[in-house]
């Protein structure tokens, strides 16, 4: 069997660390701290985490107990186009994979990279209305070989 990209990862205390390493370069960069300049929940870092966590491989947290994609989506919705602050938003991530202790694994540095990058994309699929976002939507799932 495959280990999922959340074992190869590191599990649950790879995945805080790097939600806590991508969180502070975000609120460092001056065109992506914009997006936290109204503030944020107290435990974003570890409901981030939680949401990464299951959509690699690992316990299903985030949909249990914490939120829905389509709260996902909807809190990224209203917000119209920033190309910018998506682009710099992955600069920081590529760079907390290193600043998190990842295992210096290409396949898994390039994977989550990838993964982040569809994130993205999918996050902004409504940036107009939040009520345009579809109730029921299931977190986002990514393997090894891309979109579940």
């Amino acid at each position: 069997m495959t280990q999922t990209i959340y074992d190869v990862a590191g599990g649950t205390r790879a995945f805080l660390n790097l939600a806590h390493a991508w969180h502070a370069r975000c609120l460092a960069d001056p065109v992506v701290s914009h997006a936290f300049s109204h503030g944020y929940h107290p435990a974003h870092t570890e409901r981030l985490a939680a949401y990464w966590i299951e959509a690699l491989g690992g316990p299903a947290e985030y949909s249990r107990g914490l939120g829905s994609e389509s709260g996902v989506v909807r809190m990224h919705s209203e917000n119209g186009e920033h190309r910018e602050m998506d682009e710099r938003a992955l600069t920081c991530f590529t760079q907390a994979l290193e600043d998190a202790g990842l295992p210096d694994d290409p396949q898994l540095k390039s994977t989550l990279r990838d993964y982040f990058a569809w994130a993205i994309e999918n996050l902004a699929a409504y940036p107009g209305a939040a009520d345009q976002v579809p109730e029921g939507l299931a977190v986002l799932r990514w393997s090894w070989d891309g979109p579940v």
